[in-house]
């Protein structure tokens, strides 16, 4: 990371969860030029978590549930893969997960940029409220149900029901789609869209393994945003 002065290795072998996290969480100030390095994480859970500050954080290995969890401002790079909730409700700042990621990966977030480089398993971007997230692989059953707002890019496939109950995020994807979800549709690629997924894709670092104008783009068709007595459940 430009700027960084000083490295400060946090060993989770020999140190804990709540250590590396009360370092994480001292002053904006105090943790200017710092890149933090986690060894050893062994798959433990809410590393890096509720950071306010713009600090890098690289963890050597395997990070377990809800890593990187309301992160503002912070770049946070996971070298393996992640458990449940990666990123989730995340404020700004980034996440890259250089593995796979389990369920609801960006779950609720708000801003920010989560990168996934595997897969991703189910409800990847559930409720998503602004974020945008990046899959270099495929996505599970029920992603961005009732997402709100943002951005997914997913380069793999998806699984069943894609954007149940969506409301005004946008989706796209490169593969095949299982099934969408309620009040989920297909619309046509504009010039914009494929700018927006060019833009992604390059903040993601994905851009020279995938063409923009091959994606399809997913979004709500909006009938759902009103109760509608005649409809008997039936969407």
């Amino acid at each position: 990371m430009e700027g960084v002065i000083e490295q400060v290795p946090f060993d989770l072998s020999t140190q804990t969860v709540r250590e590396l996290n009360q370092f994480l969480h001292q002053p904006a100030d105090e943790l200017a030029g710092c890149e933090v390095v986690v060894t050893h994480p062994n798959g433990a859970h809410n590393i890096a978590v509720g950071l306010n500050a713009p600090v890098h954080v690289t963890v050597q290995g395997h990070a377990g549930y809800y890593a990187a969890g309301m992160n503002q401002l912070a770049n946070v790079v996971i070298e393996g893969s992640a458990g449940t909730g990666v990123a989730e409700n995340m404020m700004s700042g980034r996440v890259h997960v250089k593995g796979f990621a389990s369920n609801a990966a960006g779950a609720t977030a708000h801003g920010g940029l989560l990168v996934i480089e595997g897969d991703a398993g189910l409800r990847c971007g559930i409720s998503l409220k602004g974020g945008d997230i990046v899959v270099g692989g495929s996505v599970g059953s029920f992603s961005a149900f009732m997402a709100q707002a943002g951005r997914m890019v997913i380069c793999g496939n998806a699984g069943d029901a894609l954007g149940d109950s969506l409301y005004e995020a946008v989706l796209y994807v490169k593969g095949t789609i299982k099934s969408l979800g309620a009040d989920a549709q297909l619309e046509p690629m504009t010039s914009a869209d494929i700018e927006t997924v060019s833009a992604l894709l390059q903040s993601a670092d994905l851009k020279a393994e995938h063409d923009p104008s091959t994606f399809k783009r997913i979004a709500s068709a909006r009938t759902l945003y009103h109760w509608n007595a005649d409809a008997d459940q039936d969407y």
